[in-house]
């Protein structure tokens, strides 16, 4: 049987959910499921603000405007990344400026992000890859020291922490603090969309405002640019037009799809756990014999499942292990493509040489990782990559 990719999962609620916006005679958004989702993030995580949105991309869109950017302002990016993440900021007139990953994983280095500001820096945006988070502390330390902000890309981090170590006064124990993902940072964007660990329908996403001094004019964004949701509130006793906006509010049925996926967060979470410890077990043995290497968690970050990627030697070797799970009924996938090296910025990027994106973008391979994936067929890729047969055509 052939073993998918992706396959999105269902709880066995999401149609009721539907079924019951549909009927409740308010479809645009903003209604009952939309209010029970934001108030789900904001307690489970203690985000300051939350509003869904139809898309990650559009949570990002909705960040770069609230950074207020003004044309030539600069915005350092990963260049390992989905293109959203840099597209977001061009939209609002800035430069991107791309930043190298960590030989460990694809993380954004923080190491060498001070190198990359100038006077016109004005935001830093981590990408949590694989939902392991960036090295935050480092990270939010450099954006203190120059007043930067700092937009966290979460669009793959639902339900994953970073592990804030400080050291106690008066005392050499350190002290260990459990932040989620997309709490640390002034803004953050996720996305749900079906290759998500939860997904609102295919599509869909979340803004997450944790600095009070954005939350006002987020909820105008999301508005369409109006002060409509103070009127709803009862706020003001009119609404009209009073900033830029467009139309980010999803609408109700996804976020009925999506609250059934919320209320199934923790046993999804556990099978996917399940699933990933299952593959780094059974590949750790050919690891070590150095076919790949396994996915990187460092220290201060949490495992949300998000993906299982292996990074081999070379780019023969990715695609020979590609092909031959294909052949044999197992569909692999490369992912991102260095933005610094795309058709589109090529003449815009500045020249340096990011080798660490490029090996990840030659090397690494995604393979099959969903909540209905069984243990059974995990076995079955990994009896495959262990037989090695791809090893004798990779040359």
């Amino acid at each position: 049987m052939k073993i998918n990719f992706n396959q999105p999962h269902l709880t066995g609620k999401e149609a009721h959910y539907m079924y019951e916006a549909v009927f409740a005679g308010k479809l645009s958004g903003n209604g009952k499921f939309t209010k029970a989702c934001q108030a789900w993030f904001e307690q489970r995580y203690g985000f300051r603000k939350c509003l869904l949105t139809t898309s990650g991309t559009d949570a990002l869109e909705m960040c770069a405007m609230l950074c207020n950017l003004q044309p030539g302002d600069e915005v350092i990016v990963p260049s390992y990344t989905f293109v959203s993440t840099a597209l977001a900021f061009l939209r609002e007139g800035a430069k991107v400026v791309f930043a190298d990953s960590m030989h460990r994983n694809p993380n954004i280095d923080a190491e060498k992000l001070e190198q990359l500001i100038t006077p016109r820096t004005r935001v830093i945006v981590p990408v949590h890859y694989a939902g392991v988070a960036c090295d935050m502390d480092a990270i939010m330390a450099v954006a203190k020291r120059y007043n930067l902000l700092v937009v966290e890309d979460a669009a793959q981090a639902i339900d994953s922490y970073y592990l804030s170590r400080t050291v106690a006064a008066g005392s050499p124990e350190k002290i260990e603090s459990k932040k989620p993902l997309g709490a640390i940072g002034h803004l953050a964007a996720f996305s749900f969309h079906e290759t998500k660990n939860i997904t609102s329908g295919g599509e869909g996403g979340l803004l997450v405002v944790n600095d009070e001094q954005m939350v006002r004019r987020a909820e105008i964004i999301w508005e369409k640019g109006t002060n409509r949701a103070e009127f709803f509130r009862g706020e003001v006793n009119k609404y009209g037009w009073v900033d830029m906006g467009s139309s980010f509010l999803p609408s109700e049925v996804n976020a009925a799809f999506l609250w059934a996926q919320l209320e199934n967060i923790d046993d999804i979470q556990a099978k996917r756990k399940q699933l990933w410890n299952r593959y780094y077990e059974r590949l750790q043995p050919l690891a070590e014999k150095g076919w790949f290497s396994l996915p990187d968690i460092p220290e201060y970050a949490t495992c949300n499942a998000h993906m299982f990627y292996l990074v081999l030697p070379s780019l023969e070797a990715r695609t020979a292990l590609i092909s031959y799970l294909k052949a044999n009924d197992v569909l692999a996938v490369f992912h991102y493509l260095s933005l610094h090296s795309s058709e589109y910025y090529r003449s815009k990027h500045d020249g340096r040489e990011l080798p660490e994106c490029d090996r990840y973008a030659d090397c690494l391979v995604r393979l099959p990782l969903f909540y209905d994936l069984s243990p059974e067929q995990v076995d079955t890729i990994c009896e495959l990559i262990g037989k090695g047969e791809w090893l004798k055509v990779k040359g």
